[in-house]
């Protein structure tokens, strides 16, 4: 599914079969993330995890529905080689830390959906924390929680702007920079992507180790091999596609 600032979600295909494609098109790594899981509290789709595991080789991450240890290794049992965690990481930090000293700080991933402030404080600084697929605000700060998600082990950021989140205009540089240059884990990018040069915004002012995008991929507006030949030639270094 994919929709718009996190809502109007559509229908974009079958995610297994998706993911295999993006794959043979020149994608490094793949990430699924059941976006519902923990609204309808229930567990991770682990038969389309298997499904889509079968047809990857390259790195594979997991997200929604993993709210203690063993759901985690359940969802490393179907085939991810990294998991995602967000609603539940905040509810309880240490949650990074258990998975991080069973399979490894480079397995788990703190996923960071935020949105910008509206209260009259600095928007990017005093960006907020939003969890259950975007439904609650947390009232914690982006920057703090990046941090705390660091300190406990936290191997990589993914940071989704909920603000640019479907919008096709552009990543939002500023937010991610911010987080980027204030923890020493890599960042990934997410939301907003619309075009290669995006892409390369990103890299550069946002200073993002990677980027993530759906819509454009999934509807056809560009394919990974496409997008990372256009990177190429503004300089931006990619593993290209054979």
């Amino acid at each position: 599914m994919k929709g718009i600032q996190f809502v109007d979600l559509i229908d974009a295909g079958d995610p297994a079969a998706l993911a295999v494609a993006h794959a043979e098109a020149g994608a490094d790594e793949i990430v699924l993330l059941d976006i519902t899981a923990t609204h309808e509290e229930r567990g991770t789709l682990i038969e389309t995890v298997r499904r889509a595991s079968r047809g990857l080789f390259i790195p594979f991450t997991v997200g929604g529905g993993i709210r203690e240890l063993r759901d985690a290794a359940a969802v490393f049992d179907a085939g991810a080689d990294k998991i995602s965690i967000n609603s539940a990481a905040v509810a309880r930090p240490e949650l990074i830390e258990e998975i991080g000293r069973s399979f490894g700080a480079q397995a788990v991933i703190v996923a960071i959906d935020a949105r910008r402030a509206a209260d009259g404080a600095d928007p990017v600084r005093g960006a907020e924390v939003f969890i259950a697929g975007g439904r609650k605000n947390t009232g914690l700060r982006v920057l703090d929680w990046a941090r705390e998600a660091e300190s406990r082990g936290a191997g990589e950021i993914l940071l989704t702007s909920m603000d640019a989140d479907g919008m096709r205009n552009g990543f939002d540089c500023e937010l991610t920079a911010m987080v980027s240059e204030s923890v020493s884990i890599p960042v990934i990018a997410s939301g907003g992507a619309g075009t290669a040069a995006h892409f390369a915004e990103v890299f550069d002012g946002g200073r993002a180790d990677a980027a993530l995008a759906a819509s454009i991929f999934h509807f056809g507006v560009s394919s990974a091999r496409e997008l990372k030949t256009e990177l190429a030639t503004h300089g931006i270094p990619v593993r290209l596609p054979c």
